[in-house]
């Protein structure tokens, strides 16, 4: 099981900036960059390549204890990322092998609702609808997964006591 005890507060701080990081690319918008290009939204930094070398870069500067696990764990918060941009409703998609293709992706299912972009956007009806979706798509699910391990983990050590196994 992760946590403190194998991840330091740094890179689980770290990790939950990198699950948000890809969206830092709208600020594109504002540079002339279009949407499609390479590096527009949901391009470049949505790619795994991307995630993988933010993963290096930042285990490299946190310097953890555990570097396997925290570059696995940072890996997967930011690469999660684009894969669930994958399965959302609208856009271009996300170039998940940028840069050797720079075709953008859909999951064979797209069941979360695109969230809009701008904040001004997000506050509206629309905005409660994305939060909707992602609670049903994302964060229900998250949540299942996450009891299912805590539960499973309870059982175990519960059974290693009860057989004189466990840890002291």
């Amino acid at each position: 099981m992760l946590g403190r005890g194998r991840l330091s507060i740094p890179v689980i701080g770290t990790g939950i900036v990198f699950a948000m990081l890809p969206d830092a690319d709208v600020i594109g918008f504002g540079l002339g960059i279009d949407y499609s290009d390479s590096w527009g939204h949901r391009g470049a930094s949505h790619s795994l390549l991307f995630a993988a070398i933010s993963a290096l870069l930042a285990v490299a500067l946190i310097r953890p204890g555990r570097y396997l696990v925290a570059g696995l764990f940072l890996f997967i918060s930011m690469a999660s990322h684009g894969l669930l941009d994958t399965m959302t409703n609208g856009g271009l998609g996300a170039a998940l092998f940028w840069p050797w293709d720079e075709t953008r992706h859909f999951a064979p299912r797209t069941p979360i609702a695109v969230s809009p972009i701008g904040i001004s956007s997000f506050i509206s009806a629309r905005g409660m609808k994305v939060l909707q979706s992602e609670a049903i798509w994302i964060w229900t699910p998250l949540a299942l997964s996450v009891t299912m391990v805590l539960v499973l983990k309870y059982w175990r050590m519960r059974w290693l006591r009860q057989n004189g196994t466990a840890r002291q």
